[in-house]
């Protein structure tokens, strides 16, 4: 019995010695590649043989990139950036975070600051001239937020007719500049370095309007206690990408595959995050554009 015993013991040391050399996963459950190799030069290998990566997102947008009370990151962007990481053989608790505003997204990555950047990027040709996109990823449209009893307000058409009432958007980002032909005047607009202090100012009446992409605006409504609505429909199409340093085809092509070789986690992803708010629509991962 004791030889039984001995044998047992020693069966269960060399299991659990196979599944830690297995690296099949972290912490969170992200499926991690086991010694993935690379092309010598690639930014896949330089990062892998890092043994971490440096990833740049929103740290104020619920959602997608939330940094909580705890200090750890929670959202959609978070998640596909996991999966990107995982393939390169990189653990969730390896991944350096950076806080990356619209207005700092393209500096950050042309510094070499962070290696990509996940963080409601909406891809355009103006900061296609500075780095390179992976994705599309997600599409969402730009709307409207105002308070619930805002009745002056039914969707952008009705700003000019009401300058007074003031509209908040970001520094930096696409719907600061796709707002400004609905506007009365260019002093309706007030611009912010995070989207948290729009919701702040909505809520304290210092603006009546905030504008940025729909799916970001339903996690503000959805913690506001019924503060909040959206009014009128998305006015525009913004598909989300992976921004990367210009030029690097081979990393775009890298991550392009990796989210659709882990659809099941992408979908995975969207569910467990920003799809859990009321009025989100499923994900489906869009056909990526040709990497240049």
């Amino acid at each position: 019995m004791r030889q039984n015993r001995k044998a047992f013991a020693a069966a269960l040391a060399v299991a659990a010695l196979t599944l830690s050399a297995c690296g099949s996963g972290s912490a969170d459950g992200v499926k991690v590649a086991d010694k993935p190799s690379f092309e010598a030069g690639t930014t896949m290998a330089t990062i892998s043989a890092a043994g971490k990566m440096k990833v740049g997102t929103k740290f104020d947008q619920p959602g997608f990139g939330l940094k909580g009370l705890d200090g750890k990151l929670a959202g959609f962007d978070v998640e596909v950036a996991k999966i990107i990481a995982g393939a390169l053989g990189i653990k969730a608790e390896n991944i350096e975070w950076t806080e990356s505003p619209s207005k700092l997204r393209e500096e950050l990555i042309e510094k070499g600051t962070v290696d990509m950047v996940a963080a409601t990027y909406t891809i355009n040709d103006k900061r296609k001239e500075r780095i390179t996109f992976a994705g599309p990823y997600y599409v969402a449209g730009q709307q409207l937020m105002v308070k619930s009893a805002n009745t002056k307000i039914t969707g952008p058409a009705d700003l000019k007719a009401n300058p007074d009432q003031k509209v908040c958007s970001v520094t930096g980002s696409t719907p600061a500049e796709q707002i400004k032909p609905f506007l009365a005047d260019p002093n309706q607009l007030v611009l912010f370095d995070v989207y948290d202090k729009c919701a702040n100012s909505l809520r304290t009446d210092q603006v009546q309007v905030v504008t940025t992409d729909n799916v970001i605006l339903l996690g503000f409504v959805s913690k506001s206690d019924k503060a909040f609505k959206l009014v009128g429909e998305q006015f525009t199409k913004e598909p989300y990408g992976i921004g990367i340093k210009k030029g690097d085809v081979k990393f775009c092509e890298f991550i392009n595959k990796t989210l659709k070789d882990n659809e099941a986690a992408y979908t995975k992803a969207w569910a467990d995050t920003a799809g859990k708010v009321e009025g989100a629509a499923p994900a489906t991962l869009p056909e990526p554009a040709p990497c240049s």
